[in-house]
């Protein structure tokens, strides 16, 4: 099961650096609840696959469609849960963020169930975002 769901995420990562927003739809569960740490206007939990689009709708929005995921490293799972390191960043007028990151996602039935976010420097990234 975690080779398959390793997989999964994979495929996720690919997806999302693509911009291949068909496929990350079809890997998120309808249902998925996404858990955006710190205490900036986009923190907080997000409920529903439309939800959770709504959310990565603002990223770009705010970043005028300059946030990526630039680097995923290694891919480990235990059971049902992948983590990912990960190096993100973004731009917007003068204002630049790039950190380091961690992403645990759970999988259920073949989809992205669950997700939760970490950031190197939360307050950095709840500044970026406003």
């Amino acid at each position: 099961m975690s080779t398959e769901n390793i997989a999964i995420i994979g495929s996720y990562f690919d997806a999302v650096a693509k911009g291949d927003l068909e496929t990350v739809g079809r890997l998120l569960a309808d249902d998925l609840v996404w858990h955006q740490p710190g205490n900036g206007t986009l923190s907080g939990t997000h409920t529903g696959k439309q939800a959770v689009f709504a959310l990565l709708g603002s990223f770009m929005e705010r970043s005028a469609g300059t946030f990526r995921i630039d680097h995923v490293g290694t891919l480990m799972a235990n059971g049902d849960l992948v983590s990912a390191s990960i190096h993100f960043a973004a731009e917007s007028g003068a204002k630049f963020m790039a950190m380091n990151g961690v992403d645990l996602l759970r999988v259920a039935d073949g989809q992205i169930a669950e997700v939760w976010l970490f950031s190197e420097d939360q307050a950095a990234e709840d500044a970026f975002w406003g």
